[in-house]
């Protein structure tokens, strides 16, 4: 061989190594590019995981806050509840005592005096309950409503609507529009209705 081709031999094997590290050059790039690329999508998915995570804390924080206005609320309305009954008692024994005393004039002046003093009793009870929002149910004429009546018994009334109510036997009472004590009623029984079977 001649240094001619010798030369040559080596100038294209310097030419295909080049080739060859070039190549190599490029697949790294190329690795070096996916790698950045990937990395890039890993982070943004990280980021948008972190966001909704935040959103959701956001809406949940916003829900305990209204539950916890909702309890603070409920609390204050309905703090008396117990209270307002152990009360009521009172207003039934001032009913009875006034519905006693009627039809009792002829009994003299000391059952008229008692019998004032007790009506008038009453009346600043029922307007010292009415300032804290406790009001009585008196429903007489009106539906029977399970949500605030108690129904005693069914009697027959041709005179008034089936299933209202007839009579009051005690008086209910509501505290900001919530039952405290469901008023007993009787309730009228529609006419030819079968006999209801007290005792299931």
């Amino acid at each position: 061989m001649s240094t001619d081709e010798n030369r040559n031999e080596q100038v294209d094997e310097l030419k295909e190594a080049a080739e060859a590290s070039a190549e190599e050059v490029q697949a790294g790039e190329q690795e070096v590019e996916q790698d950045e690329v990937s990395e890039v999508d890993a982070l943004n998915a990280q980021l948008q995981d972190s966001q909704e995570q935040m959103l959701r804390m956001q809406a949940e924080m916003q829900n305990v806050r209204r539950r916890a206005e909702m309890d603070v609320e409920k609390a204050h309305k309905f703090a008396l509840e117990k209270f307002v009954k152990e009360l009521l008692p009172v207003a039934d024994s001032l009913e009875k005592a006034v519905e006693s005393t009627e039809g009792q004039e002829k009994a003299g002046e000391l059952v008229a005096s008692i019998r004032e003093g007790v009506d008038m009793t009453l009346n600043l009870f029922v307007s010292s309950l009415k300032k804290f929002n406790v009001e009585p149910l008196n429903p007489v004429g009106e539906p029977f409503d399970p949500q605030q009546h108690e129904a005693m018994s069914m009697v027959p009334a041709p005179n008034a609507e089936p299933n209202s109510v007839v009579a009051v036997v005690q008086k209910g009472y509501l505290l900001n529009g919530r039952v405290v004590r469901p008023a007993m009623v009787m309730v009228a029984k529609a006419e030819g209705a079968s006999k209801i079977d007290e005792k299931a």
